[in-house]
């Protein structure tokens, strides 16, 4: 099998972080090849800006890195690169302006994806880099080159540095299949298993609920893990009912502490709070009030404002003694406990935690083990909600990559 050789350096994956890591290599002088499994580049990207592309959010540094959990130091040094504000000015060089939502978040001010990857794709073909779509990665030959599988058969590259930036486990139809896992620990490079992250979660509704109410939003609403000890820590906004159980930005920003206790426990607990911003006092007075010969479900949705799924939310969890009981139904108004059994397949998941693990990588994502290949994106050891966190540190840690891969090669 011939192999081509290139004096510069690979990209494989054509996401965010892969062009990214492409545009900073290229600019340093490089020779850039990027492969891509599908037949172009930025598929999930454009997805994920179908219904409005958020690019980054406006939080405060501080607050922005918190977002990265267990991995926020970590994070905070690619972001030290290139940050939010970095993301936004960089759009602007692209022409796509931005405006900060209501929600804090960032968007484009047209909102859409296509605009911004047309202009950047068709800046980096200008600029040099070649793409070769419809190249799976399948792993290294014996002297170190990559494998492809082609439809023209196989194909071996060598590259004197190579960036892996193939996205993680979820949305496999469009790229990111975790199927790199496999090559990356036969090669030794050691990867966490992937997990759903941004998900969805089983409850194990009844049929009439299921049917009933799937697709139902649950509005205004807020959420919290049962604590183990102490105050429960309640988030306000909105999630979904499904077929199966929960989804929705409330839900997804929960997910890695949900998912972490179903590990620990086997199922967790999510409370529901279906009133906010009332009093459990004054609820319990209001159910307590004459009816007058008004049925249960009638007297909440007056009184309350307590229909549709969120008065089935109750029926769905309380027994008839708890409903007829004023002061455990204003309790249960305020706190509904929902079981949780399992988190949603993670090819149904936004995105995955687990990955490369950054402890064998350096400060600039180069395995240590492995002199010359560098890790980017959702394949490494991280995770963050959406909001715009999840695509910020996915740019930056592409640039991160791409510099030390330019760095390395200049030694």
């Amino acid at each position: 099998m011939q192999t081509t050789n290139q004096p510069g350096v690979a990209i494989i994956g054509g996401g965010p972080a892969g062009l990214m890591a492409a545009e900073v290599a290229r600019a340093a002088g490089l020779e850039v090849d990027l492969f891509e499994a599908k037949g172009s580049v930025g598929r999930k990207f454009l997805i994920a800006g179908k219904g409005g592309l958020n690019l980054t959010h406006s939080d405060p540094r501080a607050a922005f890195d918190r977002r990265y959990r267990e991995r926020s130091a970590a994070v905070s040094a690619w972001l030290d690169a290139f940050d939010a504000e970095a993301l936004r000015e960089w759009a602007r060089g692209l022409g796509v302006d931005t405006f900060v939502g209501s929600s804090g978040r960032v968007f484009p001010t047209d909102l859409k994806a296509a605009p911004l990857l047309r202009g950047w794709v068709r800046r980096l073909r200008e600029q040099g880099v070649r793409f070769h779509v419809l190249h799976r990665w399948r792993g290294f030959a014996d002297d170190g080159a990559l494998v492809f599988d082609t439809a023209d058969g196989e194909r071996r590259h060598a590259a004197r540095a190579t960036v892996l930036a193939m996205g993680g486990g979820s949305w496999p139809e469009l790229g990111s299949d975790g199927a790199w896992v496999a090559p990356l620990s036969a090669a030794g490079v050691q990867v966490a298993p992937l997990q759903p992250a941004n998900c969805g979660f089983d409850v194990g509704w009844s049929d009439f609920f299921a049917q009933r109410f799937a697709g139902a939003p649950i509005k205004p609403v807020r959420l919290a893990l049962a604590p183990d000890h102490g105050e429960p820590a309640w988030r306000q906004g909105e999630c979904v009912a499904t077929a199966t159980g929960l989804e929705g930005s409330l839900v997804y920003a929960l997910s890695a502490e949900l998912r972490e206790r179903i590990a620990r426990d086997g199922d967790a607990v999510l409370l529901m709070d279906l009133a906010p911003g009332r009093d459990e006092a004054r609820l319990a007075r209001e159910i307590a009030a004459p009816r007058n010969g008004r049925s249960l479900s009638e007297h909440l949705r007056r009184r309350l404002g307590i229909e549709g799924v969120k008065a089935a939310l109750l029926r769905e969890v309380l027994d008839k003694p708890a409903m007829d009981d004023p002061a455990r139904l204003a309790a249960a108004i305020k706190s509904l406990p929902i079981r949780l059994a399992c988190a949603r397949p993670i090819a149904e998941a936004i995105s995955s935690a687990g990955g490369v693990t950054l402890e064998q990588l350096d400060e600039h994502l180069m395995v240590r083990a492995r002199p010359g290949l560098f890790v980017a994106g959702e394949m490494l050891d991280w995770e963050a909600p959406t909001g715009g966190y999840l695509l910020t540190a996915a740019f930056a840690s592409g640039l991160v990559a791409g510099h030390g891969a330019a760095n390395w090669l200049s030694r």
